[in-house]
């Protein structure tokens, strides 16, 4: 059975050598390193003790310094599978979810026809080169020396020169034998549609050659000299040899150089070849246009978290979006991406002329992951003062994190955004203190047993993890409070045994339907979180978990919050007091402590100046005026003003 063209490089591009070798080996971890796909076992193919099978994953190849056995992932399967080529094939494309071609007996005459075009494309290659050496490609050549290009960098990349002419290319290859067809299906010539002959598609232009990963030519992306011209870029027309949303410019050398470095993705010929010339030789390029879901697989099997280098203009910021909006369904544990964009108004090229690479390495090493490009697009500009504007925030957070499909790694974003989303509207500033010869200076990082003692925690620490299980139960039970309260819930740290892990199981269920909602929460609260919570006693007398009343459960679980972040509150301000007490005593010092301190016992005891002004809360629990006021609050911003008295 003949495959058609291209069929056997798209199966190896889909599929990880590695992992298909793995089934047969056991890796040595401590000479493997599967971050650069450099992976070591003892030889499957004849008995030893040592690790000298190797496999280069980006490569897609293996090789064993014993017995000297080599190659693909398709020669190992056929020979520990005891399979044909064609069998090893079948098995390979099932797993790389790829349907075998049908039995096509022209198939032969097509891959024929193909390597043909690339003779073609590489006689193309070399009439460009020459002309750009000649009197001809002088402008060119000045071009490209401006930019840092001397003549030996020109011929490393293989660059040319089209000539003006209408049918320079066409009337020397046709002078070779090559049929004037065979240009028009390369792309390197187009039909008049006035009836004349074919002409050449690129004109004035410098050229850079596209190769495949074996190095092939396959197409050409070509530079306007004319300052005028409709099109600045121009690169070939997809043709049998060319499908520019699945190949990478200067991908066959970025791959073998990504063993030894971070694969960079530039955005244009220029910003490769410079990147490359100045050491960072793992660089590829899209093929002008945005990044398709394709080219990131093809990355990915390259490089496990490529760096999406762009120009620091809009449209440098947009095609960073427009990345990330693309990757997000497709990331995985241990494979994203991460962005890198330029100075305002530089590119790479512009960089490297300035700092040279130190200035270049300094920002790939600033790459900001994508958790971090994902907040920023939603926040910045953006006005954040109003409830609604939050709540705004807060959907469009939703359905960007929703569109995640590993559910592990949808936590961990969820969780990485919800810090973020702390710090913005909760920030702690800390305060300097003035020391003798030292002047102004931070204050020192509260120690851990600051944090625990006693005169922090005391005997709160119990009560705080019962008012946690009520807020966990009415939760569970009342699923549709949940994205009413998820402001304040973001605000209040819960401390009890699994009680944040059982919260954050809560919050990524919130919008299944129930029965859904439940098996997500069972399946992602910290193992015998649930049943702890089910088997506390004191719940079964909390007024709002004995009614089906969702009026009377938002009152009770706006109550238990509005103590909690009181409580929490007064901790805190009894730490930094702590903090300040300990780097320089003084009388105010310790009136504020004990201010503080004084009163919390207020507040449990209950004996507050406006105790006369107490009343009985919906859970059968007296409140002073100020947890009142706390509690009215909060209730408005869950919309429940006015039901703090419903009895």
């Amino acid at each position: 059975m003949s495959l058609p063209p291209g069929f056997l490089d798209e199966l190896r591009g889909r599929l990880s050598l590695s992992q298909v070798v793995g089934r047969k080996v056991m890796w040595d971890s401590r000479k493997s390193n599967q971050g650069k796909g450099d992976m070591w076992a003892p030889c499957p193919f004849h008995q030893e003790k040592t690790a000298s099978f190797h496999v280069d994953d980006r490569k897609g190849f293996y090789y064993c310094f014993g017995c000297h056995e080599k190659g693909d992932a398709i020669g190992f399967v056929m020979a520990t599978e005891n399979l044909s080529f064609i069998e090893a094939v079948k098995l390979l494309a099932d797993e790389a979810g790829m349907q075998m071609p049908d039995r096509d007996p022209r198939a032969a005459e097509r891959a024929e026809m193909r390597d043909t075009l690339v003779d073609v494309m590489e006689a193309a290659q070399r009439f460009y080169q020459m002309q750009l050496a000649g009197g001809g490609g002088a402008a060119a050549r000045r071009y490209l020396e401006g930019r840092g290009l001397d003549r030996a960098a020109q011929e490393r990349w293989g660059l040319g020169f089209a000539p003006e002419a209408w049918e320079a290319l066409r009337e020397h290859l046709v002078g070779k034998g090559i049929a004037v067809e065979k240009l028009v299906e390369a792309g390197l010539a187009k039909t008049s549609q006035k009836g004349k002959a074919p002409y050449d598609t690129f004109r004035n232009r410098i050229m850079y050659p596209i190769r495949d990963a074996r190095g092939r030519c396959i197409a050409f992306g070509g530079r306007a000299m004319d300052p005028d011209d409709n099109a600045k870029y121009l690169n070939s027309p997809e043709t049998p040899l060319f499908d520019k949303g699945r190949t990478l410019y200067n991908i066959g050398p970025a791959r073998a150089a990504a063993g030894k470095a971070q694969l960079i993705v530039a955005e244009g010929y220029m910003d490769v070849i410079a990147l490359a010339e100045a050491g960072f030789a793992a660089t590829v390029a899209p093929l002008g246009t945005a990044i398709t879901e394709d080219q990131l697989r093809l990355m990915w099997r390259i490089s496990p978290e490529p760096i999406i280098a762009l120009d620091g203009d809009a449209a440098g910021q947009r095609a960073a979006l427009r990345a990330l909006d693309l990757a997000l369904p497709l990331i995985e544990a241990g494979q994203s991406l991460r962005f890198c964009l330029m100075p305002k108004g530089k590119d790479p090229d512009d960089v490297l002329k300035d700092g040279g690479a130190p200035a270049m390495q300094k920002l790939l090493d600033a790459a900001q992951p994508m958790v971090d490009l994902l907040w920023k697009s939603e926040t910045e500009g953006r006005d954040l003062a109003t409830p609604e504007a939050r709540a705004a925030l807060d959907k469009s957070l939703r359905q960007r994190l929703g569109r995640i499909a590993d559910p592990s790694l949808k936590r961990h974003y969820g969780d990485a955004i919800k810090e973020r989303r702390w710090q913005l509207f909760n920030p702690r500033k800390p305060r300097s203190t003035w020391q003798p010869g030292r002047g102004r200076v931070a204050p020192q990082i509260p120690a851990t047993t600051t944090r625990a003692s006693v005169l922090v925690a005391g005997g709160e620490a119990v009560e705080q993890g019962l008012r946690e299980q009520v807020v966990l139960a009415i939760l569970l039970r009342f699923g549709g409070l949940v994205a009413r309260v998820e402001d304040a819930l973001g605000s209040v740290d819960f401390r009890g045994d699994g009680h944040a892990g059982l919260l954050r199981a809560i919050l990524s269920a919130d919008g299944l339907p129930v029965d859904e909602r439940d098996v997500a929460i069972a399946r992602d609260a910290p193992s015998g979180a649930l049943e702890k919570l089910q088997s506390a006693g004191h719940l079964r007398v909390v007024p709002a978990l004995k009614v089906n009343d969702p009026d009377l459960a938002a009152v009770c679980l706006g109550e238990e919050l509005a103590k909690m972040l009181a409580a929490q509150g007064a901790a805190r301000e009894i730490a930094e007091a702590m903090e300040d007490f300990a780097q320089e005593t003084s009388e105010s010092l310790t009136w504020r402590l004990g201010q503080v301190a004084f009163a919390r016992d207020q507040a449990q005891s209950g004996q507050a100046e406006d105790t006369a002004e107490y009343e009985e809360a919906p859970n059968g629990v007296k409140m002073s005026r100020a947890e009142r006021n706390a509690l009215d609050g909060l209730l408005d911003k869950i919309g429940l003003s006015g039901h703090s008295k419903k009895k």
